[in-house]
């Protein structure tokens, strides 16, 4: 049961004032790494992200394209921009994230948009399976609510509270484009609903970050300054931990070889206050 929510009066001093500052409130950083298995296989990252500032809201995804499509990479790149393109549409339009009706046309939006891209390809569904599956991790940030949504798996972490989706039987999550088979088979689902003047920290990222995390604290990507400063620290810090190296053992007179902890192409981005 989604816990309510009390918002401001979106008229009230505080909130008009943090709408014209938004942008100033907060700031972001990002990155993504290939995993250690696509490499083996000779595949690409299959994960992409996208972030838009706007005066009204801050918007960021993450996508996670399907590990046995050929090309699920394309997938992942158009999901994340058609997620925040429409996003903002439905913003300028001055619908409201607080309704279900918002997340609908949401969805049915992207589903139209899908659909085009099919149609293109003479309504082959092959095309769909190859190129156009992929999960969808996000937040929004508007200046009396904050949410963060899924449709698949991934891991969101609230204000340090770390939440990682369970895997889906079978490893089958709902992927968008399912829903040109049955539009009632995918729905966006609310994760975190809180006031804006409540949030401190964000993270979103795909399930690849489950690695990480048995190795690494990952509250240092919103805690640390480094990864804001520089817009690269995320996918260096990515690439460090993913790097092959061979080691002497002088004991048993051998090398030791260590293999990339990251397994899943690994991708987050991170939006704190300032």
């Amino acid at each position: 049961m989604q816990e309510q929510v009390e918002l401001l009066n979106p008229q009230s001093p505080q909130i008009l004032d943090l709408c014209s500052q938004l942008g100033n409130q907060f700031e972001y950083a990002s990155g993504s790494m290939i995993g250690r298995n696509h490499v083996i296989a000779s595949k690409n990252n299959q994960d992409a992200y996208r972030v838009v500032i706007q005066e009204r809201f801050i918007a960021a995804v993450v996508c996670d394209g399907c590990g046995s499509g050929k090309h699920s990479e394309v997938g992942a790149k158009l999901g994340a921009r058609m997620v925040t393109d429409a996003i903002a549409n439905l913003l300028n339009q001055d619908s409201e994230i607080s309704k279900p009706e918002f997340w609908d046309s949401l969805k049915i939006n992207l589903l139209q948009k899908l659909k085009d891209f099919v149609a293109l390809c003479n309504g082959d569904m092959e095309f769909v399976n190859d190129y156009l599956l992929f999960t969808i991790v996000g937040t929004l940030v508007t200046p009396s609510e904050t949410v963060t949504f899924s449709m698949g798996d991934g891991v969101i972490a609230v204000n340090g509270e770390l939440n990682q989706i369970p895997v889906y039987p079978d490893n089958a999550p709902p992927y968008l484009a399912y829903g040109l088979y049955c539009p009632d088979a995918v729905s966006f689902e609310i994760r975190d609903r809180l006031p804006t003047l409540e949030v401190e920290s964000i993270l979103i990222a795909t399930d690849g970050i489950d690695d990480l995390v048995k190795v690494e604290k990952v509250n240092q990507f919103w805690q640390e300054d480094r990864y804001f400063k520089n817009s690269d620290a995320i996918r260096r810090k990515l690439t460090m931990l993913n790097r092959e190296e061979i080691k002497p053992n002088w004991n048993k007179r051998e090398l030791v070889k260590r293999s990339g902890v990251l397994s899943d192409d690994t991708t987050l981005v991170v939006i704190r206050r300032i």
